[in-house]
């Protein structure tokens, strides 16, 4: 029996969300919460004819909608309005959140916790440090959900490989589905920090001329594509939701005992000192300064048993110099979730 909370519900992300959470077989309670009350959307799925119990709750009821999960989602946020700075976001979303982890340390501080909303590479340290302030250092449940870097990236491969000039015409000799065997993605969730890693190096070179290069702009940027097409009238929110679900049907696995083997390598942006293997990341990229990256992990009962540092002696030389740069804006992201916190207690 698993209970998952999601907080957003009412959401861009929180509605489809929803609707693929009601669909998985491992989810007994589905518990959607949100300042807009999600009462609509609860009742709308609990019409689907699948194990899940779906469960409303107001703004006034977060206590109620957290008791017992063993799994909390965070899309809820705003995104990013005409007019509004990446500072504005931040501070609107960091007090979301912030506010959103205060109640799950009280309530049920063993859940593991992911969060969606964006900037997640800061967003993330705002959790973690939430949780510290409460006296609870174990990081091994808090994670920042990456997946949709690594769903653009599946999806973009395919799409260039089978129009390739490797390829025949008319033919798609390989399947998106199956990509993970070949890509993943590490970094952070934001613009540059986002890095594309090639698992089989030799299909760099079964692409067209320029190809490669487009490939990474798109895996990093294609936020905007999205951005472009709705007319500025919204972001991704089907790709996303479907990105949160497949990630969440990881922890859920895990936590169901089933095996993992064959998924491919399953990112998360998480805090390094706190995991096993964690200081050898941070070793392999030369900074201890850094602290949160977003690299492959594995799982044991929905937590983090460690983190899988042999994706990063696979790294080529323009890989490596994608990591480089990252670095620097990485670091600077996380200092900025982490004082949002730290000074806020020191008030």
């Amino acid at each position: 029996m698993v209970k998952v909370a999601v907080l957003g519900a009412s959401g861009g992300i929180g509605q489809p969300l929803s609707l693929l959470l009601k669909l998985s077989p491992y989810v007994s309670k589905l518990s959607l919460y949100d300042v807009r009350d999600p009462t609509g959307t609860a009742v709308d799925l609990s019409h689907i004819n699948t194990v899940a119990e779906c469960q409303s709750f107001n703004k006034d009821q977060l206590v109620d909608a957290l008791r017992g999960a063993r799994v909390v989602v965070i899309p809820a946020g705003v995104p990013r309005k005409p007019g509004m700075t990446r500072d504005d976001l931040f501070k609107v979303n960091a007090s979301i959140v912030r506010g959103l982890c205060e109640q799950i340390v009280q309530t049920c501080p063993n859940a593991t916790v992911l969060i969606i909303s964006n900037p997640v590479n800061s967003l993330v340290p705002v959790a973690v440090e939430t949780f510290k302030k409460f006296g609870i250092n174990d990081t091994t449940k808090i994670m920042g959900i990456t997946t949709l870097d690594l769903v653009r990236a599946e999806t973009f491969l395919g799409d260039y490989m089978n129009h390739s000039r490797v390829t025949t015409v008319g033919s798609n000799q390989f399947d998106k589905r199956r990509m993970h065997k070949v890509v993943s993605v590490i970094g952070g969730h934001s613009g540059h920090t986002i890095i594309p890693v090639m698992l089989l190096k030799p299909m760099v070179y079964m692409m067209k001329p320029g190809q490669y290069d487009s490939f990474i702009h798109r895996v990093q940027f294609g936020g905007d594509e999205v951005v472009k097409a709705k007319q500025g009238q919204g972001s991704a929110t089907y790709s996303m939701a479907y990105a949160g679900y497949r990630f969440v049907e990881y922890i859920l696995k895990s936590i169901q005992h089933e095996s993992l083997e064959g998924l491919g390598y399953i990112p998360a942006y998480v805090y390094l000192p706190g995991l096993k293997n964690g200081s050898i990341v941070q070793s392999k990229l030369g900074s201890k300064e850094l602290e949160y990256f977003s690299i492959p992990i594995n799982l044991i009962n929905g937590r983090i048993e460690s983190v899988d540092t042999t994706i990063l002696d696979k790294l080529s030389k323009q890989e490596k110099l994608l990591v480089d740069k990252a670095i620097p804006e990485l670091i600077d992201n996380a200092k900025k979730g982490q004082k949002f916190i730290r000074n806020a207690a020191k008030l």
